[in-house]
């Protein structure tokens, strides 16, 4: 691949390959941020486990010499049944790495979304892009603050709006307290050997546009401090009374197509489905927020019991191969949010690590679905599953 140097012997054979790649390649305390999770990690722990206990039922001769991955997201066509996450900072991950990941999205035909704490903003990524993208959303008590933000999704054309919705308290994730983890990274005695052997992803850092908040600079003046400041600001946003209301507030300034992610329990994705959600994102923020519940892939089958076929689904939360791709259509699902898996590739190969953990994951579900006897993803269901 041209102009992706891995620095290593082998090549990448795997995500957990990238994985590896990424933290050789970024100091610890971003690692840590995209690989970690809140308190005890038992939801963390949970995401994998029980995407492990689901054991896909081989089936033989079978004739699937033609097999179609395509599907469509919200009325538009994509070539492979997944979407990019939100992902914070990944600016910091990659130089402009933001920017990077949506045209790896867009090459390979699937939906990127936005993070909110992305490093480049809005306009920067709908500038250096050929086509929209979908934005990610934060309910801050500020309603100017959130206001503008969706206006400014709106401007720049962005096709749907994810609405995160589990995030009324900011759980505490102890690997970034340990780590000190700043936007944009200071440089400190305790970091500074980790920079020092990193001068290339240092000085790529360097070389970007923005090292920090590029969506909320100049609309929330402590945002330029970084996490600190950042955090300062909001402890008083994320607000516990926070209800339905809100979203169908949102409902009024948004035009387009609403996604609410975050949704675990069957009653939440009925309300959701109520008020105006075209899609639902099952998830636990990646084992980020409530340490202690359920996985997202254990949520899924009750989630799709209740709401059917009113509102398409979506599922994160440990996804890393296409057999977990699979898994997750087989389980409700109509696609699969990949965070983690995409982030390692960014930080260790560009926008060509990201690429290549989508193709990566698209022919591990594609040999899946041929080892099964199914031909197109509107073939997985159920069936296709054994629990062990």
């Amino acid at each position: 691949m041209k102009g992706f140097d891995w620095g290593v012997r082998r090549p990448a054979a795997s995500v957990e390959d990238l994985r590896a790649e990424a933290r050789r390649r970024i100091p610890r305390a971003l690692f840590d941020y995209v690989d970690r999770g809140s308190y005890g990690e038992q939801t963390l722990r949970a995401n994998r486990r029980d995407l492990d206990r689901l054991l896909l039922r081989q089936r033989v001769l079978v004739d699937v010499s033609k097999r179609q991955l395509g599907t469509t997201l919200l009325g538009e066509p994509v070539a492979l049944p997944m979407a990019l996450a939100p992902v914070g900072l990944c600016g910091l991950m990659h130089r402009d790495g933001e920017i990077l990941a949506c045209r790896a999205a867009q090459a390979a035909g699937i939906p990127f979304t936005l993070s909110t704490l992305s490093i480049g903003s809005v306009e920067d990524v709908a500038a250096a892009v050929e086509k929209p993208f979908w934005f990610q959303l934060y309910m801050w008590r500020d309603r100017g603050v959130t206001r503008a933000l969706i206006e400014r999704a709106i401007a720049a054309k962005c096709s749907a709006l994810v609405v995160t919705v589990d995030l009324q308290a900011l759980a505490q994730r102890h690997a970034d307290i340990r780590n000190g983890l700043t936007v944009p990274p200071r440089v400190t005695l305790r970091n500074a050997l980790e920079t020092a052997l990193r001068p290339g992803w240092a000085l790529g850092v360097l070389r970007g546009k923005r090292r920090t908040f590029g969506n909320l600079a100049g609309l929330v003046p402590e945002a330029g401090d970084g996490v600190n400041g950042l955090t300062r600001w909001s402890n008083g946003q994320f607000d516990p009374g926070l209800g339905w209301s809100d979203l169908e507030w949102i409902r009024g300034v948004w035009p387009g197509p609403l996604i609410v992610k975050g949704i675990l329990d069957p009653d939440d994705a009925e309300r959701a489905a109520g008020a105006g959600a075209a899609a639902i994102v099952v998830s636990n923020h990646g084992g980020r927020q409530l340490d202690g519940t359920c996985s997202s892939i254990a949520a899924l089958p009750r989630v799709r019991d209740r709401v059917g076929d009113r509102v398409e689904l979506l599922v994160d939360g440990g996804i890393r191969s296409g057999q977990d791709v699979m898994r997750g259509l087989a389980n409700g699902a109509r696609a699969c949010m990949i965070g983690r898996a995409y982030v390692y590739g960014l930080a260790a190969g560009g926008q060509a690590g990201v690429a290549r953990a989508i193709r990566m994951m698209g022919r591990e579900l594609d040999v899946s679905m041929a080892l099964c006897g199914r031909r197109r993803i509107a073939d997985i269901g159920p069936d296709q599953l054994m629990v062990n």
